[in-house]
């Protein structure tokens, strides 16, 4: 029998807290207690998370100390048809930010080029080659997107040209700041701010609406950038939260309708073009980037450019085709690399427990799409993931890095900083080159870094689990209050919930190469519920007897809606768990204080037990008035049942299992 190999965190419950929430909401206990999880502990709170745009925002002019001055640069380079120059990045947050500047900046009247360096020939952000062309083109302003708060040395060669530079970046802050005219990052800002989550694009939306604001032309221009905004942040996976989830929630109402070429063709190619449907996170994370990002990652990022400035239907469509293509090469990549990279972990193999990091490089491996196969081994082996391989020169290798909770990728750079080349990211993920002859001082040296943060006990998969959940509890209307507080996504997690000791009742390999699980499950009651195991064609047939952890999906099958469980977790159950519920007399679930309860009578005990909606159980024997209050044999605790929050509990299960 073999099981994903994972560790799970279940969140403590705060009942007050939850009340509270319920009473000022009116959301099920188990979604207040999803929010109570997200650090929404105050109906106040609530009211900004479920209706964001009753928060009273900071100006950005505030907020960002040299917005002002980027903008009085670039108004008066419009002005005075001086050129300016978009350097951005070939990732679909430098693809989307160049794009949604483009489009500011012509429909200002600039007179406006870009480049975007080569992934194979130049790696990551602007470089002395593009600033000397910038030069001889007669740029008077480089504008960086995404791209450029670690480029010193070639935005010292702009200044020293005689060139103006406004750096907008959202990447984590070096040592020492470049010398730019301008800097706009949100990790210049406190954590409090509600600005300091955006991404690269959020940036360059930042600056397009002030600019446009300041010549009187927002109208005409705020829809548009808001669809490349939606687009770009949720295809970077930055954190859904602040500004982000408010503008975002907009933005995924507008997706379907909008009137941008380029949009249109790419949700037609992906199979996303309902108008009258809100699109969700996961259609831009799963259909719509990934075929932005294959361009950038194994083809011209120019190809990208064109489709989302373009308002040339028929250039839109030709244009999403190639990326459709380019996509399907890039799926084919990425499962070889994957194969070869698991081949040469476990056959060679790789000690990665004893060193606490993964380092995993290979001839011939395709740049361009390293970084997903490095997401993958993360998913696979729960450890931080270095993955590298040669440039054309065998002296150099270029990698990706990929991170888990407790390990910080940038961090894990810098501390490697003497041994690297060119470098750069953010905690959970970042790029690197290095000489050959570095590898082995590279690996000893993350080795150590992983020493100081990580123990063993932290390289499994890690599940954070929101509450336990009754099957009774699924109901399509737990559904629809989740859905309604889209968009869920990185910061601000889709709700996931557990049961314990679900009956496997039946179970089937499905999909492709037989490499998914659909199963029906049941509790002992015979509720039962339809389930989803994605990528877990290796761990059939599961045991009989699973606690599961899951999210919910609607399936759409002829019309028909029904709520399914995707299941991200499995364990064994606890053997000493003490609501056995199939031994039970009498079962019975009722509302108790706007709270779900389950109760049993177990006629061999004279014991009556009930189960809350957070697993616990309070048992109670027949003519005593101390029961026991826990969720397992070693963590249970005496209660006074003549207390009137207990006696009158005990009174209404009696009613419901008389009923």
């Amino acid at each position: 029998m073999r099981l994903p190999n994972q560790r799970w965190r279940i969140s403590s419950t705060n009942p007050e807290q939850i009340d509270e929430l319920v009473k000022s909401t009116g959301l099920s206990p188990l979604l207040a207690q999803v929010l109570v999880n997200r650090e929404i502990v105050t109906p106040k709170l609530a009211q900004v998370y479920i209706d964001p745009e009753s928060q009273l925002l900071p100006s950005p002019l505030e907020e960002f100390s040299d917005l002002a001055l980027s903008v009085e640069l670039l108004a008066e380079a419009i002005a005075t048809k001086d050129k300016i120059a978009i350097c951005g990045d070939y990732d679909a947050d430098g693809m989307t930010s160049t794009a949604l500047l483009l489009r500011t900046l012509r429909s200002l009247g600039a007179e406006v080029e870009y480049a975007i360096p080569s992934r194979m020939k130049d790696g990551y952000g602007i470089n002395l080659r593009i600033v000397e062309e910038f030069a001889s083109a007669g740029v008077g302003i480089i504008l960086t997107v995404d791209n450029g708060i670690s480029a010193y040395e070639p935005i010292a060669r702009a200044i020293a040209l005689g060139m103006g530079v406004i750096v907008t970046d959202h990447h984590d802050l070096p040592e020492k700041l470049p010398p730019a005219h301008a800097i706009l990052n949100p990790k210049l800002l406190p954590e409090s701010s509600p600005y300091c989550g955006l991404a690269g694009v959020g940036m360059a939306y930042i600056l397009a609406v002030t600019l446009a604001r300041s010549l009187g032309k927002e109208e005409e221009l705020t829809d548009r950038l808001l669809e490349l905004f939606t687009l770009g942040t949720i295809a970077d996976l930055a954190p859904l939260v602040g500004v982000n989830r408010r503008w975002l929630k907009r933005g995924l109402r507008q997706l379907p309708k909008s009137q941008l070429a380029g949009i249109q063709a790419l949700m037609q190619i992906a199979g996303v073009s309902d108008a009258q449907k809100q699109l969700k996170p996961d259609d831009i994370g799963f259909r719509l980037g990934p075929r932005i990002n294959a361009v950038g990652r194994i083809g011209d990022p120019q190809m990208v450019i064109e489709l989302l400035t373009t308002d040339d239907a028929g250039l839109a469509l030709e244009r999403a085709m190639q990326c459709e293509q380019i996509n399907r090469k890039r799926q084919e990549l990425c499962e070889q690399i994957e194969r070869d990279a698991i081949a040469l972990i476990e056959e060679t193999p790789i000690d990665w427990r004893r060193d606490r990091v993964l380092v995993v490089v290979r001839p011939q491996w395709h740049h361009g799409v390293i970084g997903i196969v490095a997401s993958r081994l993360v998913e696979r082996y729960g450890v931080p993931v270095f993955i590298g391989t040669y440039e054309e020169d065998t002296s150099i290798l270029r990698g990706s890095a990929r991170g888990i909770e407790e390990f910080n990728v940038f961090e894990a750079l810098e501390f490697c900083r003497d041994l690297l080349g060119k470098y750069g990211g953010h905690k959970a993920a970042g790029g690197f080159s290095l000489p050959a002859q570095n590898l082995d001082a590279f690996k000893q040296k993350l080795s150590a870094f992983a020493h100081r943060c990580l123990k063993l006990e932290h390289l499994k998969p890690l599940i954070k689990i929101d509450a336990e959940a009754n099957f009774i509890q699924l109901t399509p209307c737990l559904y629809q209050q989740i859905d309604r507080l889209q968009p869920w996504g990185i910061g601000n997690d889709f709700p996931i919930f557990w049961t314990r000791n679900v009956r496997v009742k039946e179970q089937q390999p499905v999909g492709k190469n037989q490499s998914h699980l659909k199963l029906t499950l049941a509790q002992d009651d015979n509720t039962e519920m339809k389930a989803i195991a994605w990528r877990w064609g290796d761990y059939f047939p599961l045991p009989s007897r699973l606690d599961i952890a899951y999210k919910l999906q609607e399936n759409v099958c002829n019309e028909n809606k029904n709520i399914e469980l995707e299941l991200v977790g499995v364990r064994l159950p606890d053997p000493n768990f003490i609501f056995a519920i199939n031994s039970a007399t009498k079962k019975a679930i009722f509302e108790y204080k706007r709270r779900t309860y389950v109760c049993s009578w177990w006629e061999t005990l004279n014991e009556l037990r009930i189960q809350n909606e957070q697993g616990k159980i309070l048992a109670v024997s027949q003519g005593q008035n101390i029961g026991l209050l826990g969720d397992s044999y070693e963590r249970t605790q005496q209660v006074d049942l003549t207390q009137p929050h207990y006696s009158q509990l005990i009174h209404t299960a009696f009613a419901a299992l008389n009923d």
